[in-house]
């Protein structure tokens, strides 16, 4: 509707006035009414929904400046405030069509169908469908689409899309799983223990869907002015019809204080400044998310892949006896060269960065998710965590992330496997202080001694440990409730942050390394791996409201003027409306500034 009402407003402007140009000012005048009457339509329609809910905003000047031009004869006048109303709505709605994305990758990820075992036959039914009791094979790589309990000896399971965490768990006979993770291990079998619909994951989805549904309708700057410019106006040209005795008095009131500043002028300074953003790699949704970044006060930072890299890394080697630590990761990384473990892979990473000539192991055998034995360079090598070298009859304490390596029935060695701060992370809690954030928190599901570690290293007032997608909800949700840190800004990289990012004020996903569903339900995506875009969109956001803000200010002020000399009668409503536009172009050329860096 409003491309149309927007089309028939310039088309009934251009066509009016070449008819009044050609001598034809009565067929002039009724295209120029009739245009405008239509764009009364809709304009009284959205007055009336914003009265009904208390709201006052732009659209209310502009229907009492329409309809009083044409209820004066002033069609001129009437078309132009159209065009200008069309104008600032075609500006919003550019914008709005950025706006989030249905939440449909996060339901197509969940599988469709499953493979469940009946005694010898296995048969694919639909997810749906699964009972509690089922057995349900999953296969290497496959999404598990029911909760439910290993029912195989043991599963290796990956739990990054849930929890954010990048090293693969290792489950027991029984132990229990969650929908939505995925087999990073051999094929296992799982026992549902609940149906699909009660699932975790469905749990997931939904609690996605109420946070978007949750978040507060947000109200525009340019409607705050209005709440205020509104009676203002009204008052003037009231005052000047009661003083004159002449309603085209009040009239030409009216016609300079149509908020064409506040129609314009805001609207564009906030989509120059979606545009800027998007030259720095940030896709940001809408001019509505520009206000909000311009005024957040609080960031929470989710830690695995937004401060830390997201993949093991190898940090550190402790040797025992005479081997070097070199030698230990060589020939533990040659034997796990045949391992499509994530913590295999780093080993072999480092090695390769460390220039070590690695070799084809012999014999190898592998207990996934626990350990791998065979031989290499003539040396029998066992590589695994503490409970199954424990089980081999080596006495070692536990090790919470690393790989132990037995070279020839000795222990030589533990290699210490992280996940690392990122290298640009150390600076970034600096910048949010010095772009004026107030509170600024690290949220992870991680283990608590890990996740203060990095909070500590970072700065950040508070670290947030062991946090399921339902306690980061939760944690937006009281920090929204406080005036004095509100609006909230959300940062994470993945599934397990989307109702956080959904429910925040602002969520911002980073999607450098591959886009995930956070993508889906974040506000703003940095598609550039760097996470100092996180304070640029900030300070976009900043500069944008404020060049917003005094665009608005000062187009008011010169309004004020023009109502003014209006109200004792020095400018007759065309005139007022010449005016007005030079007041547009003004604000408009000053808001345009948004679209360019801040000066040094």
């Amino acid at each position: 509707m409003a491309p149309l009402v927007g089309a028939i407003a310039v088309f009934g402007l251009a066509s009016g006035l070449l008819l009044i140009v050609a001598g034809a000012a009565t067929a002039g005048d009724v295209v120029l009414a009739a245009s405008s009457a239509f764009a009364l339509l809709p304009l009284t329609w959205s007055v009336a929904r914003s009265l009904l809910r208390g709201d006052v905003g732009v659209d209310g000047i502009a229907l009492v400046a329409i309809t009083g031009a044409l209820v004066l004869g002033e069609y001129l006048v009437a078309a132009v405030i159209a065009v200008m109303l069309a104008g600032g709505n075609a500006l919003e709605a550019s914008a709005d069509r950025r706006a989030r994305r249905e939440l449909t990758a996060l339901v197509q990820r969940m599988p469709k169908l499953a493979r469940r075992r009946v005694g010898a036959t296995i048969d694919e039914i639909a997810v749906e469908t699964i009972e509690v009791g089922d057995v349900v094979v999953i296969g290497t790589g496959e999404i598990v689409p029911v909760d439910g309990s290993v029912e195989s000896d043991q599963a290796l399971i990956d739990e990054s899309t849930l929890t954010g965490e990048p090293l693969p768990v290792t489950c027991p006979h029984g132990a229990p799983v969650r929908s939505g993770v995925a087999n990073a291990g051999p094929v296992f079998e799982l026992r549902a223990t609940r149906p699909a619909a009660a699932s975790a994951y469905a749990a997931l989805v939904r609690l996605v869907e109420a946070a978007g549904r949750q978040k507060a309708p947000f109200v525009r700057v340019a409607d705050r002015y209005a709440a205020i410019f509104l009676p203002v106006a009204l008052g003037a040209a009231g005052l000047a019809w009661a003083i004159s005795g002449d309603p085209v008095r009040a009239l030409a009131v009216m016609v300079v204080a149509t908020p064409c500043p506040l129609i314009l002028a805001a609207p564009i300074a906030l989509v120059a400044g979606v545009s800027r953003a998007a030259s720095l790699g940030v896709i940001i949704k809408g001019a509505g998310v520009i206000e909000q970044l311009g005024d957040a006060r609080s960031v929470l930072l989710d830690k695995t892949g937004t401060v830390t890299v997201g993949t093991p890394t190898v940090e550190r080697i402790e040797t025992f006896g005479a081997t070097t630590d070199d030698e230990v990761l060589r020939l533990a990384a040659s034997l796990d060269q045949v391992s499509a473990h994530t913590v295999a892979r780093a080993l072999v990473t480092e090695a390769h960065r460390r220039r070590l000539t690695l070799q084809v192991p012999d014999h190898a055998a592998e207990a996934p998710g626990a350990g791998i034995e065979g031989s290499v360079d003539g040396h029998r090598v066992e590589a695994g965590n503490s409970a199954w070298l424990s089980g081999r009859g080596y006495q070692l304490d536990a090790i919470a992330d690393g790989v132990a390596v037995a070279i020839d029935g000795r222990l030589a060695g533990v290699i210490v496997v992280g996940d690392p701060m990122r290298p640009d992370a150390a600076a970034l809690v600096p910048a949010l202080r010095r772009a004026g954030i107030r509170h600024i928190a690290l949220v992870s599901g991680d283990h608590r001694e890990r996740a203060e570690t990095i909070g500590a290293a970072l700065g950040v007032d508070c670290t947030y440990a062991e946090q399921s997608p339902e306690d980061k909800l939760a944690l937006v949700t009281a920090l929204r409730a406080n005036e004095d840190l509100r609006p909230v800004i959300m940062v994470g990289d993945g599934i397990n942050d989307a109702p956080a990012l959904a429910m925040a004020d602002v969520g911002i996903a980073l999607a450098g390394s591959g886009a995930t569903i956070s993508s889906e339900t974040a506000d703003a995506v940095v598609v550039s791996d760097r996470i100092e875009r996180i304070v640029d969109a900030i300070r976009i956001g900043q500069r944008s409201l404020h060049i917003a803000r005094q665009s608005v200010i000062v187009g008011i002020a010169m309004s004020l003027v023009a109502m003014g000399a209006a109200g004792l009668g020095f400018l007759p409503p065309v005139a007022g409306a010449v005016l007005q536009e030079g007041i547009d172009v003004a604000v408009i050329l000053n808001a345009l500034r948004a679209r360019q860096p801040a000066p040094a």
